[in-house]
């Protein structure tokens, strides 16, 4: 091929896409050293999506296979069907599609322009399932006794601790959802493959295949072994083309000033984890999202004279109903300051999730997004058998006809069950009102698509719960158009503060020191956090396990 200008060496873009790369946060330096070594997401997506105008690069070759989160995925697919449009030569190769149940991997593939495959290995185009244990019996037997108000039928949380099985609200929730991302697969895998849908459920329904088989029916193009395939796409692309891992790129020009120098920029703020009082903190399964973190982040956005839009990238299954409120407010100030507010739904933006994203513009959400779950539950476990089983007894004195209302020793009075059922209800109906007043519609139209019922962002699209579906550049590009800022505007994090800067200790709630602090998570010492149901979880969406 002819040689570059300024005889630079070609690139080849190289992706791992058998284990998800990583998105750690900014602000965490832990989470940062964890994840090190490991390949990055956001500069993965940004090499995706621009290095295809970078005339050093010549193609881009990725390894499939393996397990990925829905939505994960198509943010991914986003960014090769961006790298392909180029017409740069993309291809992907798998040991195998068929080790456990590959359907989403497969679908990434298709966006490349050849799929290769091992010899040895296969296609498991299997199709969307969901699977829950359910725990009832399990308790029952040991002697803990949940009791919990739900609102309502699909708002399943606690299902998995008081039931045996699905009800049918549960059930028929969880047909729709995984429907939803079936549909959305065979889609994209028709739009690539030169198929039809008829025969792509056909493919589904008749899996898995062997290596030769998937060759046979046009599920991939080519049989080889790693080698085979860098030598194939090296005599495409030139035998000098030197790997480098997507992340790893950047392109060949003047250093810009930092971002939160310019004027005119979009502020990014991340809403990650599940939602609580206080700080950010780490937590057993990783960061956990703080309301004082995350409103200290959206008041700072609306001090700063630069910042003329806000993103908020939202990736949580909810939390606390009054922690939630605290994030829904601040995302109401910047809103009525002018700012556009355009939220970008991650892999999960449901329940608490839903509610600081419902005052936003604009709401922007993957195909395979699990969000709204519009209810609320309340209550608690009690673990009064357990103890006696054990041996242990309880003594209390009380000041207060409810004083241990919420003692994991006692069941419920009639009345204390009364109360807990007038809190659920008001907690719901002012979640409803929020999310219809957000979305400029009347309660009596948002109701029916509340109900704790869990939605696909594509099925949340068409009942008008979102606006748009993309990733989060999208929902960059729309800041920009919506704030009247150039398409190469600055974007950068909300609060910017420099390594030695962190290390003080803030001067008050005001001070950016106080929103970048991540704290230790506490002990778990409570049986409801144990059971995977923290304290502050009204806003929960139920645990939904697919495959």
């Amino acid at each position: 091929m002819p040689s570059l200008p300024g005889n630079r060496t070609p690139l080849l873009l190289e992706l791992d896409l058998t284990d998800l790369p990583v998105d750690p946060d900014p602000g965490d330096p832990v989470a940062r050293l964890r994840n090190r070594g490991r390949r990055l997401l956001r500069p993965t997506l940004r090499a995706l999506h621009e290095a295809a105008d970078d005339p050093r690069v010549v193609g881009l070759v990725a390894r499939v296979g393996g397990p990925l989160p829905w939505a994960a995925m198509q943010e991914l697919r986003l960014g090769v069907q961006a790298f392909a449009a180029s017409g740069k030569p993309t291809v992907a190769w798998a040991e195998s599609f068929g080790e456990v149940a590959d359907t989403a991997s497969y679908v990434l593939a298709t966006a490349f322009g050849r799929i290769w495959l091992q010899p040895g290995g296969g296609v498991g185009l299997l199709g969307v399932a969901a699977e829950t244990t359910f725990l009832g019996g399990a308790l029952a037997k040991l002697g803990v006794q949940p009791e919990f108000e739900q609102r309502h039928e699909f708002k399943n949380a606690v299902d998995t601790f008081t039931r045996t099985g699905f009800t049918e609200a549960h059930r028929a929730s969880l047909e729709q959802l995984t429907r939803s991302l079936l549909d959305e697969a065979v889609e994209r895998v028709t739009e690539t493959r030169g198929t039809t849908p008829e025969q792509v459920r056909a493919l589904v329904d008749s899996g898995p295949r062997t290596a030769r088989e998937a060759l046979e029916v046009g599920l991939v193009d080519r049989l080889g072994y790693r080698d085979e395939v860098h030598a194939a796409l090296r005599a495409e692309v030139g035998e000098d083309a030197e790997l480098l891992f997507a992340d790893r790129w950047s392109p060949r020009r003047s250093l810009p000033a930092a971002p939160w120098s310019k004027p005119g920029r979009v502020a990014v703020v991340r809403a990650h984890g599940g939602i609580g009082s206080g700080r950010s903190r780490r937590g057993p399964t990783g960061r956990q999202l703080g309301s004082d973190t995350v409103a200290a982040e959206l008041r700072a956005t609306l001090e700063d004279d630069q910042v003329k839009a806000v993103v908020l990238h939202v990736d949580s299954p909810g939390g606390s109903a009054v922690a939630s409120e605290v994030i829904w407010r601040e995302v109401c100030r910047v809103r009525d300051s002018g700012r556009p507010v355009v939220v970008s739904m991650g892999a999960l933006a449901a329940s608490g999730g839903y509610y600081i994203a419902a005052p936003a513009d604009v709401v922007v959400a993957l195909p395979g997004t699990l969000t709204g779950s519009i209810g609320v539950f309340g209550g608690k476990f009690v673990v009064t058998d357990l103890l006696d089983r054990a041996g242990l007894t309880t003594g209390a004195v009380q000041q207060g006809e409810h004083a241990r209302m919420y003692s994991s020793r006692k069941p419920f009075g009639e009345q204390e069950r009364e109360r807990l059922a007038a809190t659920v209800d008001a907690i719901y109906d002012d979640f409803v009102g929020k999310v219809a007043a957000g979305r400029g519609r009347p309660v009596a139209e948002i109701e029916p698509l509340a109900r704790g019922r869990v939605w696909t962002g594509r099925d949340a699209l068409e009942h008008g719960l979102v606006d748009e579906l993309g990733g989060l550049r999208d929902a960059v590009r729309i800041a920009r158009q919506r704030a009247g800022l150039p398409d190469d505007a600055p974007v950068g994090p909300a609060v910017h503060l420099p390594a030695a800067a962190r290390l003080g200790r803030p001067r008050n709630s005001e001070d950016p020191r106080a929103a970048s602090a991540v704290t230790a998570w506490p002990g778990l010492t409570d049986l409801t956090r144990a059971l995977g149901l923290p304290a502050g979880s009204e806003l929960t969406m139920p645990g939904i396990r697919l495959r």
